[in-house]
């Protein structure tokens, strides 16, 4: 686990640009520095937010929430659109520090749910959500490229 005194978790700035960007990339979503800072832009208001994880001043992983009006109801709800964690401090609690930070942002918000979706390829992923509650099976997810 990862000791919560010595993590600080807070809003992502453009100087955590090339971190977020390596972070990505290693995950298989290749990123500049200068796309991130653009993202960030996107990401920067009350119902869009980055949060990153960092200790000692080291970015070690980061969590992007868009909330988003639910039409049939008069509520919210909260769609974590990315996390990664750095592989190298994985399985230390650091995952279920950013998904708490989400879930955070979902109640200040008024969400009524919170959504994730974690691909068949990434297993230990979808191990962390379903450890802390996240229910499978509860939709089913359809996707058309544009």
């Amino acid at each position: 686990m990862i000791d919560r005194a010595t993590v600080t978790i807070r809003g992502a700035t453009d100087a955590d640009a090339p971190r977020i960007a390596a972070l990505l990339t290693d995950e298989g979503y290749p990123a500049g520095a200068s796309d991130i800072a653009d993202r960030l832009g996107r990401f920067s208001s009350e119902f869009s937010q980055v949060r990153v994880a960092a200790q000692a001043g080291e970015v070690l992983g980061f969590v992007a929430v868009h909330v988003l009006p639910r039409f049939e109801h008069g509520d919210r709800i909260v769609r974590i659109v990315a996390m990664v964690v750095d592989p190298g401090v994985r399985e230390r609690g650091l995952g279920h520090l950013l998904m708490q930070e989400a879930e955070r942002i979902g109640r200040e918000t008024g969400a009524a749910f919170i959504e994730v979706t974690a691909g068949h390829h990434r297993p230990d992923a979808r191990r962390l959500y379903e450890a802390i509650g996240y229910e499978t099976g509860v939709t089913t997810y359809l996707r058309k490229r544009l």
